[in-house]
């Protein structure tokens, strides 16, 4: 078993080893590097909020009296752009995947370090160019570079902004193979498949998404940028080529990148449920094989993006019913969290309330997303803000909603300091409504017919956005609290013991923060990862403690 700190001392950890800037920038520990993922994707995160505020603001009246028309294109695309590939793909498994993997396998590190910081530095270097295409002038092809309007039409800064997101590829492929070869190869003594926990199993299907789906990504944006500078007959029909196939390619990786946005999050609700629930996680194995159904099934409804693309008939057939199968993987996981809080002892804390939240929005995206499965009505809302909204409640909301869940779990973890219950439990409620007032009002307005992508709309729509753009503000200042009250319990929050919530995962055996080689001796695994009984609701019972 490992060591277990002494609460309210200090010794030496990965925080206070070394404070030189050289220690962190040339880091090969784990933790640090999720912590530098930590302020890159949240300086992304508001930068990508602040052109989303923007877009609110200019479609707070009908007529596009804020911004030009060109000008509106621009900032909807940044923000696409930004939210998407440098902070909803990066956000959990490059940041909490990085800090826990090792620490929930009982690893001291990754299995290549080295690798490791390199994708950081390739994210950042693939975040230095998109901030140059947004100095430059911005791009105006929506995050979904859809052509031919990329390659011969648009005269902004399109090189950039895919070679930007070529570039920020490498780091999720790099991310991936890291993960994948450490859950194989580094796991603890006793720590069996089928005893890792839930959220090592959703990094690793996470991970064979990474590295499977975004070459292909790439790829497709070299072909862009081909056609584009060259002139190469690939997308252009002018040309010779086919803008059909662009959209096969982009929604290959697109379609299931929306999994490595939620696959995670889903990772991190099951540790919080089980912990504030008191319960081991029921159906562990349904709910770990459903990771990785929903990692291959992924792969297999590229096609429902394209209904109304030409695409014939059988085709839209087939990719309809893969649509649908689908949600059978998500479903077992929304009852199986639904069976563990069934006479549970819940606590409701801050993590859990964000983990409510994410179930919250998750089942509104999921439902709303078996509309979209179905042709008619897809074709009805088509390109309509009916889609805005039912991708902003899942990748959205969902993602943020469990990355803040998580954040707020493992904060005593990752810092050692504990934070404001009370400021906690409220962002988590001022998120929730206020995400809710701004996109629930969209499914209404997409319904009636309203299109995306439009600076200007007819009056019969303002209410409905005007309620979007007060939801959205209250948001805003729901997604600000959290930074407030988070930095200030670095300096004054009181010091956490190891493990404030009475967890059982192996991360909570070592000392908040872990030392730099996360556990003083290999822990022996004896268990499975949630071993909560009637018993335990009260008092925490150590792994080693506890008879195999």
């Amino acid at each position: 078993m490992a060591a277990i700190a002494t609460p309210h001392t200090r010794t030496s950890n990965y925080l206070n080893a070394d404070y030189s800037w050289r220690s962190w920038l040339l880091t090969l520990d784990h933790k640090r590097i999720g912590i530098l993922y930590i302020v890159s994707i949240t300086f992304f995160f508001f930068l990508g909020g602040l052109f989303a505020t923007l877009v609110r603001l200019e479609l707070l009246t009908p007529p596009a009296d804020l911004f030009a028309g060109t000008t509106y294109n621009k900032l909807f695309s940044m923000h696409g752009i930004i939210m998407v590939f440098f902070f909803l793909v990066p956000s959990i498994p490059a940041t909490l995947g990085n800090f826990l993997l090792p620490l929930m396998i009982g690893a001291r590190d990754l299995a290549f370090p080295r690798l490791n910081l390199a994708s950081w530095y390739v994210l950042m270097l693939g975040g230095v160019f998109m901030i140059l295409a947004m100095i430059g002038g911005g791009v105006d092809t929506g995050w979904t570079f859809y052509t031919p309007f990329s390659t011969t039409f648009s005269n902004t800064n399109v090189f950039y902004a895919a070679l930007a997101i070529f570039i920020a590829g490498f780091s999720s492929i790099f991310t991936g193979i890291n993960f994948i070869v450490t859950v194989h190869k580094m796991r603890a003594p006793g720590m069996t498949w089928f005893r890792l926990p839930l959220f090592v199993w959703s990094m690793y299907a996470t991970s064979l998404i990474m590295v499977l789906g975004t070459p292909v990504l790439a790829i497709t944006l070299v072909l862009v940028a081909l056609e584009r500078i060259l002139g190469i007959g690939i997308f252009d029909p002018s040309i010779g080529g086919d803008a059909v196939l662009f959209q096969h390619l982009f929604w290959f990786y697109s379609h299931p990148a929306v999994y490595i946005m939620v696959l995670p999050g889903m990772a991190v609700v099951s540790e919080v449920i089980a912990a504030f629930a008191r319960r081991p996680i029921f159906g562990y194995k349904f709910v770990a094989f459903s990771s990785l159904a929903i990692a291959i099934i992924g792969f297999l409804v590229w096609g429902h993006h394209m209904f109304v693309s030409s695409q014939s008939m059988y085709a839209s057939l087939v990719f309809s019913l893969l649509s649908y199968l689908v949600a059978i993987p998500s479903a077992i996981k929304v009852f199986n969290w639904t069976a563990t809080l069934y006479k549970g002892s819940i606590r409701w804390q801050t993590p859990m309330l964000y983990a409510m939240g994410f179930l919250g929005l998750f089942v509104i995206g999921g439902l709303t997303g078996l509309f979209l499965a179905a042709l008619p009505v897809d074709v009805h809302v088509h390109d309509t803000y009916f889609v805005v909204a039912h991708f902003h409640y899942i990748m959205v909301g969902g993602t943020i909603m469990a990355y803040l869940g998580g954040i707020h779990y493992w904060w005593p973890k990752i810092s050692g300091r504990m934070y404001s219950e009370w400021l906690g439990k409220l962002s988590a409620v001022v998120i929730f409504l206020g995400f809710n007032l701004t996109f629930f009002p969209q499914f209404i307005a997409g319904y009636m017919g309203m299109p995306r992508r439009y600076a200007a709309y007819v009056p019969e729509f303002q209410v409905l956005n005007v309620l979007s753009t007060a939801g959205a503000s209250i948001l805003a200042v729901g997604y600000l609290m959290p930074l407030v009250y988070l930095l200030w319990s670095l300096r004054y929050g009181p010091l956490a013991p190891p493990n404030p919530w009475e967890a059982t995962g192996l991360e909570w055996e070592t000392s908040s923060p872990p030392p730099p080689h996360n556990f003083a001796k290999t822990p022996v695994v004896t268990r499975g990862p949630y071993a909560y009984t009637p018993e335990d609701v009260h008092t925490f019972v150590p792994q080693g403690e506890l008879r195999g």
